[in-house]
């Protein structure tokens, strides 16, 4: 799964710059707000795609590779992987630009890839039960 590329796969799904709240005692970006960030990402394209409501109900296997620091701008890329029957799978990808920390850096464009997983998401109707996908 992994992509060793220098650039992100996948279509730009959103753009956020975590704040000081979103840090831990290093002052380091908790991996929980990444993956919560993920997670609102590949929702928005699950929903899209399945024209409806939609649930998380599985996330493969996350690496962080680099921490995450208050003003880089974080951006999730996202790709379909598969669509079934009622559920769909998106790999996910989280790049960083840096931020102010790094202005006078000679990388000062450069983003850098700091995880990557596949969520899986099922199309729900209002009660909850499972749904067809639809044909794409």
């Amino acid at each position: 799964m992994t992509n060793n590329s220098a650039y992100p796969e996948g279509e730009l799904l959103l753009r956020t710059s975590p704040m000081s709240s979103d840090t831990n005692a290093n002052g380091d970006i908790f991996g929980g707000w990444i993956m919560s960030q993920m997670d609102i990402a590949g929702g928005m394209m699950a929903i899209e795609l399945s024209g409806g409501r939609t649930v998380t109900i599985a996330v493969d296997a996350m690496k962080f590779i680099k921490p995450v620091k208050v003003g880089d701008v974080v951006c999730c890329y996202g790709i379909v992987t598969k669509i079934g029957n009622t559920s769909i799978t998106i790999k996910l990808e989280v790049w960083v630009k840096p931020g102010f920390r790094d202005l006078n850096s000679t990388k000062e464009n450069s983003m850098f890839k700091v995880t990557e997983a596949s969520y899986t998401y099922v199309a729900v109707d209002h009660e909850g039960r499972k749904r067809l996908f639809p044909k794409v």
